[in-house]
This record gives structure tokens, sequence and C-alpha cells, in this order.
């Protein structure tokens, strides 16, 4: 799993890069010494090859459109962003006309091209802008419905995000006149939190938009607090108008937000969990975006047949173990875990491990560089209680319990992260997984890095969850076990994000779900709902593994199995050519990339590699 933003951005670093950056480690422990270790430096490991070896970009006539259009995008989003930190769910309608006239203006301008005298890159890059754009303004228009229906429950949040715009065009404030808003809105605020109050019998607004509400509130303040610092102590005029109404209104805010949230949402406890679905349609028009045709029922009923399967396989690894049932077999591979302090030196064993195993089959190339290029940190225990497991991307975030936590959860900890789950993510993570998809994409086709799809990011790294299962990499049944669960886990997430999302399921019974038909531990399966509803990821994040998954399953089996590609040859392809959803993959595998966006259906859960799910 990717820290995404988390946007999805890769999570700020929390420690200095260590030595093992540069150093070439034994898989091994070393024996406890009072001598320190002999390090052996290999600079040859950071060397670029000849450039003969190196493989060529191809020209490309939409590249410089790209990047252009790119840079447009982020000047507009710096230049009218009202809330800097990175968490703003306002809707502002200046903002909003600029985007709108910036994704027509680029829509006209591609709409220029003439296709036929594209080659297949930059028609593939077309489309992909194409898309991007038609995804920008899908998103305006949910963002701005959105709003719409709790703008009841903020009244003067139009009039503030009025004020937030006019600094961003450089406008100074008047200070009566603003003082004059502030006060008007701050009564507002308090007589609708009277009615909210004293409303009795059914609610007058469900939970899920109360916390909506109580977001943009939240917001709001945040917003109002950096427009205020801006203009106060630097003008008198302003300071002596403005600063006492905007203290009342600030706390009228904090306290209006508290309502929504505590209230109206039912979240007064920080551990409650609530959603905020999305509903069907757009569901649909997510799945239609990443060209997955397949409606949710069709997904959540292969990912019940999936399940199914895992549990199969579990139940005969179990015999094996000479355990009753999966249950008790994964309780005792729970209980394989290593000693405190010796997680971060598994993880080199099993990244080691991992790379062996694919370059003893010539599966594809593993640089020099990539094996080494990744730093570890240790997740704190704040962290973990929403994130309980391995993260990753460029590096590798490990979750392992610390001296300072209550002891049922380090026992959670411990069970969650043994030896034998470790085992079936290091690789997700690391190599052949994120790491090695961060490396590629740093070095080739970097143009596409905004067309990033979780279904490519994350279906990359779980399709090799499931090729390493089928070539034997798991060699004993408590490993099988192990890469099971992680399956399984997979498949529930379908069933528990389309649920949720669909607002078909609760939550908590979404919990149930991990721990009763996965076999997570309660804390845990809570942990890893909460990051799914928290709103860090797209909605659809959580399905993109196993679907993602399936897709590349499909893809492989006709490049490689029935078209010929060796496996190294397919592999590679994948990695140069960038990030994007698989379905605009398949067509340039093909060689197929038109003017229009592929029409006919990928049926890839009828291929033979995907029986698991038919």
């Amino acid at each position: 799993m990717t820290l995404r933003p988390l946007t999805l951005a890769v999570m700020a670093v929390l420690c200095a890069a260590p030595l093992d950056d540069v150093v070439a480690r034994s898989a091994e422990a070393a024996p406890a010494s009072s001598t320190p270790a002999e390090i052996t430096i290999e600079p040859a490991r950071f060397a670029p090859p000849p450039i003969s070896a190196m493989p060529e970009e191809p020209a490309s006539r939409l590249r410089p459109l790209i990047t252009r259009y790119r840079a447009d995008r982020e000047a507009l989003e710096h230049v009218r962003s009202l809330v800097d930190d990175g968490r703003e769910p306002l809707y502002a309608p200046s903002r909003a006309q600029l985007r709108a006239g910036l994704v027509a203006n680029w829509q006209a301008r591609l709409a220029e091209l003439d296709t036929n005298t594209l080659n297949q890159d930059d028609r593939l890059d077309r489309l992909l802008l194409q898309r991007e754009l038609a995804l920008d303004a899908t998103a305006q228009t949910f963002g701005k419905e959105r709003y719409e229906a709790l703008r009841g429950l903020l009244p003067g949040y139009d009039d503030l995000v009025a004020l937030l715009e006019a600094r961003r065009d450089l406008r100074q404030a008047d200070p009566r006149r603003t003082a004059d808003v502030l006060e008007r809105v701050r009564r507002d605020l308090e007589a609708r939190a009277s009615r909210l109050t004293a409303a009795s019998g059914a609610p007058e607004v469900s939970p899920t938009l109360a916390l909506r509400a109580a977001q943009h509130a939240s917001a709001l303040r945040r917003g109002l607090e950096d427009w205020h610092t801006y203009q106060s102590g630097y003008d008198p005029q302003f300071s002596w108008w403005v600063d006492a109404p905007y203290a009342a209104l600030d706390k009228q805010l904090e306290a209006h937000g508290t309502l929504l949230r505590d209230k109206l949402g039912g979240a007064a406890d920080p551990e409650t969990l609530r959603a905020d679905p999305i509903g069907d349609a757009a569901i649909a028009e997510a799945l239609a975006a990443e060209g997955v045709d397949y409606s949710p029922a069709e997904l959540m009923a292969a990912a019940e047949k999936e399940l199914a399967w895992c549990q199969a396989e579990m139940d005969k690894a179990a015999r094996e173990m000479g355990a009753r049932d999966w249950r008790e077999a994964l309780e005792r591979v729970k209980q394989h875990h290593v000693a405190p302090g010796e997680q971060p030196r598994l993880v080199v064993e099993l990244a080691d491990e991992a790379v062996h195993f694919l370059e003893a089959r010539d599966l594809l190339t593993v640089p020099d560089g990539a094996k080494r290029d990744w730093r570890m940190t240790m997740l704190t225990p704040e962290y973990q209680l929403q994130a309980p497991f391995f993260l990753g991307g460029q590096d590798v975030w490990v979750a392992f319990p610390t001296d300072g936590m209550p002891h049922e959860r380090k026992l959670n900890a411990l069970r969650g992260n043994n030896r034998h789950f470790s085992r079936a993510v290091v690789h997700h993570e690391l190599i052949p997984g994120h790491h090695l998809q961060h490396w590629y994409a740093q070095r080739h086709s970097t143009h596409r890095s905004s067309f990033d799809s979780p279904f490519w990011t994350e279906g990359w790294a779980l399709y090799w969850e499931l090729r390493l299962y089928d070539m034997g990499f798991a060699g004993t049944p408590e490993d099988r076990v192990g890469m099971l669960f992680w399956r399984s886990h997979r498949a529930a997430r379908i069933l528990f994000s389309l649920g949720v999302q669909s607002g078909r399921m609760t939550p908590d019974e979404a919990v149930a779900l991990l721990v009763e038909r996965v076999g997570h531990e309660p804390e845990n399966a809570k942990a890893e709902v909460r990051r799914s509803i928290a709103g860090d990821y797209g909605p659809l994040y959580q399905v993109a593994y196993l679907v993602g998954g399936w897709q590349f399953r499909a893809l492989h089996e006709e490049r490689v199995t029935r078209g010929g590609w060796s496996e190294r040859e397919f592999h590679d392809r994948v990695m140069r050519e960038g990030s994007m959803p698989i379905r605009f993959l398949r067509e340039r595998l093909f060689d197929r990339v038109g003017g229009e966006a592929p029409q006919e259906p990928w049926h890839f859960l009828d291929s033979p590699a995907n029986t698991s799910a038919r």
C-alpha cells in the first residue's frame, strides 16, 4: 500500500537517511560484538550504466503540452488555495470558474491536434491528458453538489469564502465592512446552532452531512486564521476594527463545528468510525474512468469467489500444519514474530529474498541502484492507529510495537506483523512493488506522473503477490497462510469499500467483516477501515488493489502466455511506460492506440489467469 494524500503524495520522511542507503548489508545477522562490523561501500551501486545500455525515450510531441498544463494547473492551485495545509474541502466560486476555464481551454487545444499525424505514444498521451481534464471537470461538479447540500448548516459560508478569495486577488480587506461581515456571520451561526440544539424528534440533518459540514467549518477556521494574520498588525485600522469580531467568530465557528461533529454527527469519541459515501452514480463514473467494465455488484461477486478460494487454500495449508482449520492455522502463524528490535533486520532479509527469487527466474530487470535505494522508518505509535501494517512507496515504513504501547496494543501489533505476514508484504512495498515503481517512474516516461491510477500503482504490487504465490514463493504452509491472509484481505476490501461507499454497509460492519472472514485482530481491523474512509485516499483506492491485480494478470496472459513475450520483456515494458489506467496500457502494449479512448469492453475476469475469481 502506498502513502497517498496522504496526494496521495508520499508522507514526509520521519528521520534522517540511514547509512544503509549506501551500504551493502548481509541478509544474515552479524554476530554480536563490541567491535563495529566492517562496512563495505559500493560506489558502483549508484553509477550510471553505459550510454549504449540506456533505453532511449521516444520523441514526444505531447510531452511539452503535458508539462505546460501541469505547470498551469499547479500555478492556479498555488495562487487560489485558501488553506495552506493541504486539507481543504472548501468550495470557492472564483477558483472553480478559473479551473473550468483552464479545462475548457486545454480541451480546445487538444481538439486542434490531428490524431492521424500522431504516433502511438503521442496518441496515448493525448488520451491520458483528455482523461485528466475530464476527471477535473467531473470533480468540480461533484464538489459543487456536495457544497450545495451543506450550505444550510453553515450560514455565512459564502461571505467568509469571499473574504479568503479577495485576499488571493491581492485585495486588502476594508476594515469596517469586514468587521460587519464577521459579526453578521457570527450571529447567524449562533442562531443556527440554537435551532439545531433545540430540534427534537427526528434529526434535522443526517450524521454524514453534519460531519461533512464540520470539516468545512474547520477548514474555514484555518483559512481565516491565515487571512487574519496577513493583515492584522500591519494595518492599524484593520486591527482596530477586525480583531475583536474575528476572535468572536472563530470561537463561534469552533463551537459550531463541535456541535456538528459531536452531537449531530455522533463522533464525540475520536475512535468513532464515520463514512461519507459517494453513492452509486459516482462509483459507476469512477469505475468507467478507470476502464473497468464491470458493475459494483459484479466486482463484489468476484471478490466473494476470491475470498472463498483463499479460505479453501488456507484449509489445505492448515491440514499440512496439523491444524483443524484455517482459523487455527492463522492463529499459529500470528505467534511467529521476531523479538523486539529485530523487525528491521527481518525486513532487509525479506527484501533480499524477493530480489533473489526474481533474478533467479529472470522475471524482470532489477537495477543495482534500486536494491538499496530506499530508507527504512519505524511507524510511530500514533500513526499505527491508522496504519497498523507496513507502508511504502519510495521508502518503507515498518509497523511494530513500541515499549510505551498499552499491553493489548503491543500484542495486536506483534500478531499483525508476524514473520509470515511480513514476508507477504515486504516485496509489495519494495521490489518488485512500489519502490521499483518509484525507481522507474523517476527515470522513464516522467511526463506521465500526473496520470497516476491506483489500479496501476496498487494493482502492480498486488499482481506480484498473485504471481509469486503461483510460482511457489511461499515454500512452507505457514508462508502460504501469510500470503493468503493478505489476499483474503484484498478481496474483503472490495466488499467493504463498495459497500461503504454505496451506503449499504456501515464502517462497523466493515470491521466485523475483516475480523470474522479474514482473521484480523479487532483493533487492526478498525485501523484498516479508519484509514480507508478517512479521506486521505480516493473512495475506490482499496478496490484498486485486487481489481488492478486481476487486470495485470489478464494482460500478462495475453502478452506472455499467449502472445510470446518473455517475462522480462513484459514486466520491463510495463515499468518503462509509466503510470496510467491499465486499460490504456493494454492498448499501448498491443500498438492499437486510436484517436478515442478504447470502447470495446475488456472482460479481464474471464481470463484463464483469474480462475479464482470466476
